[in-house]
């Protein structure tokens, strides 16, 4: 019979199995690698994909109306569009999994100025394995992945991630 140590210890490593897999996705994508091919199609009807955003700077947000994380970065985005959205930021909010009507509802009350997309609109979801929030991911005006950020870091934490497509203030 084991050990409960040795069980505890099995146990854990099963556990980090998932996020070390999605680290290692992660890690593929931080590159300067052409980003990978997408659709996504907001909740205004608007499409978008690696063709329609040549020349812009594209920074995709994975969110959820329940995330705390995620609410307290909305203020930073809206601040980094207004900063921006003239040099050509585009920030398409993809929220993950949620109804239509829960997500409109929220947008209601907390009104904001990204492009927002529900998961079930767009192929990005599945392509970048997003399952924290929020989960940021920068494409440059190349069409190309510049960076990733995994959580919530605030404004400063997104400027920075934004300056390496240039975008600096």
């Amino acid at each position: 019979m084991p050990s409960s140590m040795t069980l505890i210890s099995r146990r854990a490593l099963i556990q980090s199995v998932p996020l070390w897999i999605t680290a290692r996705r992660l890690r593929a994508i931080n590159t300067r690698d052409p980003a990978p091919h997408f659709v996504a199609k907001t909740m205004d009807g608007e499409k978008y994909t690696n063709d329609s955003i040549k020349g812009k700077v594209v920074l995709i947000e994975f969110w959820a109306t329940w995330c705390p994380y995620c609410k307290k970065d909305e203020r930073a985005i809206e601040s980094a569009i207004q900063d921006f959205g003239k040099d050509g930021l585009i920030v398409l909010a993809v929220d993950m999994g949620e109804p239509r009507r829960k997500v409109k509802k929220y947008l209601e009350a907390s009104p904001r100025s990204c492009k927002i997309v529900l998961a079930e609109d767009t192929n990005l979801a599945a392509i970048c394995e997003a399952k924290t929030y929020p989960l940021y991911i920068l494409i440059d005006r190349d069409g190309n992945v510049a960076g990733t950020q995994h959580g919530s870091g605030g404004e400063d934490v997104l400027r920075r991630l934004l300056a390496k497509a240039g975008l600096e203030s």
